[in-house]
């Protein structure tokens, strides 16, 4: 069985933790239908690439990143007691724009079955 490395473990973590916190506790409008993707933790555990998805234009993806700005300490502060990690890790939010892709890639099927 293959091993499931430290930081695959604690990016879930990271990742339901914030997902739990974003639909319960935090009221920002901006990031109030954003969606976390995925949590990728750099080996030493000191920064974790969050990687979101949104529906909407560019200028609700530049509100969400705003939002989530103005609230990384508050995300940090209720995020570290679920994990039990000695240091808590950088979070950087990342808009993931790979269900944009794909939904153009959809289109782009779609429009040719039609036309066949």
């Amino acid at each position: 069985m293959k091993p499931y490395p430290r930081a695959d473990r604690i990016g879930v973590a990271i990742q339901t933790a914030l997902s739990e916190l974003l639909s319960r506790k935090i009221e920002d409008p901006r990031i109030s239908m954003v969606t976390i993707s995925s949590v990728e933790l750099t080996s030493d555990l000191r920064v974790a690439h969050i990687y979101f998805t949104l529906f909407g234009n560019q200028d609700k993806v530049e509100d969400a990143m705003t939002g989530f700005e103005s609230s990384r300490g508050y995300i940090k502060k209720h995020i570290a007691p679920k994990l039990g990690l000695r240091y808590m890790p950088e979070l950087k939010f990342i808009y993931d724009k790979s269900f944009d892709h794909g939904s153009k890639i959809d289109a782009l099927l779609n429009s040719v079955i039609k036309n066949n």
